[in-house]
């Protein structure tokens, strides 16, 4: 394989000094987007990209493949409220989900389709938010590259616009008050009101009424001491009581407070649950006495669910209703309590090894009653109730060979039964799914996601390993198209529930972040280790991919063990985590990885940091680093930075590669260019791992689609 010729990137020799260490950043330079240096370098990239791709056996195969593993139709559990059922689709040539009504007579209809306001796809539907009788919807529009999205009120009945737009809307939280009158929600404050350059989120909760200008909507929470702070939202069913949780960005805990709703724009708040002071997560709601339910991490890593008093600030006080299961950790938690049932319940979700537990709870005790049947063992996501008195529970379902599919449980009749015009419709191949666990170098254990073709096969497989290990986000045997994919040519798809996840509740999120990130790295190639001892791949057969938190695991990872590896995808990554505080939402993230304005912590990160830990003159595998030209999550200088990096230091001839994808944003794509991407890492992965889309011997079965 020839060496290829890199585009010229200009090496300074910038070194600072911080806190007495010296770091080297020698394309500082490429920061900015907006210079025509980066620019022009940026288009050479794109230029060797393209001419690379043009080389790549059976793109088109894998392109082909992928579509039909895709699923279409309708995959998150619909909203009930009033007569109304508020649902989302997307079918196979739809670039964005259109939100859709269906009446109590069954009739369905498309309430907003984004693709008519903007039919360049570009435009999503973020977020809806339907009030308590059904009759008004509020609704976010949200344009990829774009920092905020505005909130339109519509009437349900005719699709017209009642109120909006309701500016600088970006990662709201929205609670309708009683009547689709008013509700609370979040916005940022104005970028005038701001300092130049500030990028925290600097969010408050407004009231607003529907009919009156924006400009009116009363703050009625958050303030400049809480430049990083997300708020949640939850009223109580009849109105008079509202809770806020407020987090410093993606902190494991949580601050709770609660007003009475005396004067809905003048609340007078209690601080129920202290975060830091109990260092636990709480995430409260309203019973129908208007207590508050809580779902809680506090001396319960694995997650229970208590009972308080609505201005009880003494954890102490708070009664067990569903105690831990330290081998389950809690997922959700959802009250039925239509007066027409016997009593009223509490169905509660686990993950237990992997795959999902649904259990019925007296509401009053707490006692365990039954458990419900699911399809397989799979992955319930999604719990929705009718707004208030439930009696059904909608659910998502999927495993690795069934895509998300809607179930609805109705608790009178103790039956479970797919959602009427929940549409599925897809190929999917016949998958052997199973977990395994491997010793990390400590001798901990770590949880392998396997998912292999149904027939046995003697000797190592070209094998795709997945990873995330960040902010407590588990790992779960979902449905995933690539992965689908990947194991219907033949390959193995691998995930790795590495320390930093929520796999085994908050001690195992703690295990791997801040001081201790170094132990997911380890923890993900002590996984890839496993894989080839165990004869499952080799070194030439084996690539990784993580995206966002999960690229800063994969780079990270190949950089300390180029030797591991044929390929390295990271989409969206964290690559230079000295200085990723400055940019997109960075400076909102230091909870989870430290901050280098901090000695210690700067060592921290200098020690994993995958741009600072590049060997000049290893042989490194193929990388594709993959982005949106403007990432206002991440920020697009980490793939910029990182690939120069590499090209300069590589003496290996496999490819260092960028892609970069304009008009989109850090994970929201129109579905087109989703399944490009897709297809590219898949082409891009079986290029260096010898994966052919064209020699199938797997046998697929046909999703139907069910009648609306």
């Amino acid at each position: 394989m020839a060496r290829l010729f890199y585009p010229a990137a200009w090496r300074s020799d910038m070194v600072e000094d911080l806190f007495g260490f010296p770091v080297s950043d020698p394309y500082r330079w490429l920061e900015d987007g907006d210079d025509a240096r980066v620019r022009n370098w940026a288009a050479a990239q794109d230029r060797l990209f393209r001419a690379c791709r043009d080389g790549w056996r059976e793109k088109r195969s894998w392109a082909s493949l992928l579509d039909q593993m895709s699923s279409f139709g309708v995959s998150e559990s619909p909203m009930a409220r009033g007569q109304v059922m508020f649902l989302a689709e997307q079918l196979r040539g739809d670039e964005q989900r259109r939100l859709l009504v269906v009446d109590a007579q069954g009739n369905r209809r498309v309430l907003v389709d984004p693709v008519q306001v903007d039919p360049s796809g570009h435009t999503g539907l973020y977020a809806w938010w339907p009030s308590r009788e059904g009759e008004r919807v509020a609704v976010q529009m949200e344009v990829a590259e774009q920092p905020g999205s505005d909130i339109l009120v519509l009437d349900v009945r005719t699709g017209e616009t009642v109120d909006g737009p309701l500016p600088r809307a970006r990662n709201t939280s929205l609670a309708w008050l009683p009547g689709g009158d008013a509700f609370y929600y979040v916005s940022r404050v104005a970028d005038e009101e701001l300092a130049p350059g500030d990028k925290r989120l600097q969010r408050r909760v407004r009231l607003h009424r529907i009919g009156s200008p924006w400009q009116a909507d009363a703050v009625v929470f958050g303030g400049d001491d809480a430049p990083d702070h997300y708020y949640g939202l939850t009223v109580s069913a009849d109105g008079r009581h509202l809770a806020i949780t407020a987090t410093a960005g993606p902190a494991s805990q949580n601050d709770v407070y609660a007003a009475e709703l005396v004067d809905p724009e003048a609340p007078r708040f209690v601080k129920i649950v202290d975060g830091a002071a109990i260092r636990a997560r709480v995430l409260p709601r309203f019973l129908a006495d208007n207590d508050l339910l809580l779902v809680t991490d506090y001396q319960a890593p694995c997650g229970r669910v208590c009972v308080a008093r609505r201005h009880d600030a003494d954890p102490a006080a708070w009664r067990t209703l569903v105690a831990e299961d330290p081998q389950a950790p809690l997922d959700e938690c959802l009250v039925l309590d239509d007066p027409a049932l016997p009593r009223a319940l509490l169905l509660v979700a686990r993950t237990r090894h992997g795959a999902s537990d649904l259990t019925l709870h007296d509401l009053a005790s707490g006692r365990p009653l039954t458990g419900l049947p699911l399809p397989g063992a799979g992955v319930v996501s999604s719990l929705r109730t009718n707004n208030r008195h439930g009696r059904h529970a909608w659910f998502s379902y999927c495993d690795a060979t069934t895509p998300p599919t809607i179930y609805r449980y109705d608790a009178g009749s103790g039956k479970t039964e797919l959602e009427t015009g929940a549409t599925i419709a897809g190929r999917t191949p016949e998958i052997r799914s199973r977990s395994v666990r491997y010793p990390a170098g400590d001798g901990t254990e770590i949880t392998l996601f396997l998912f292999t073709p149904a027939e046995e096969h003697q000797g190592p497989r070209p094998t795709l390993l997945y990873g995330y290990g960040s902010f407590g986000m588990p790992m779960r045997p979902w449905f995933f198209p690539m992965a689908a994919a990947w194991v219907e040519a033949g390959g193995t798809y691998a995930v790795a529930c590495v320390r930093g996840g929520g796999e085994e509740g908050q001690h195992w999120h703690d295990a791997g972040r801040g001081p201790h990130k170094h132990r997911a790295i380890s923890d993900f190639n002590d996984a890839a280790t496993w894989l080839i001892e165990t004869g499952r791949t080799t070194p030439d057969q084996l690539a990784i991919f993580g995206q966002s938190g999960g690229g800063l695991l994969v780079t990270a990872a190949a950089t300390q063990r180029p030797d591991l590896y044929a390929a390295v995808i990271a989409e969206g990554p964290l690559c230079d985590m000295v200085r990723y505080e400055h940019f997109g939402l960075g400076c909102t993230w230091t909870e989870e990885f430290g901050t280098a304005s901090q000695p210690e912590q700067l060592q921290w990160l200098l020690a994993y940091s995958p741009y600072h830990n590049i060997t000049p003159g290893a042989s490194y595998p193929a990388f594709l680093l993959t982005g949106a030209v403007t990432d206002l999550q991440t920020g697009e200088a980490h793939v910029t930075k990182m690939c120069a990096a590499l090209q300069h230091a590589t003496s290996g001839d496999r490819p260092i590669l960028m892609r970069r994808e304009p008009d989109t944003a850090h994970a929201a794509f129109p579905a087109s260019k989703e399944r490009a991407l897709a297809a590219d890492i898949l082409a891009f992965a079986g290029q260096y791992t010898g994966l052919s889309p064209e020699k199938t011997t797997t046998r697929s079965r046909e999703t139907a689609a069910e009648p609306h």
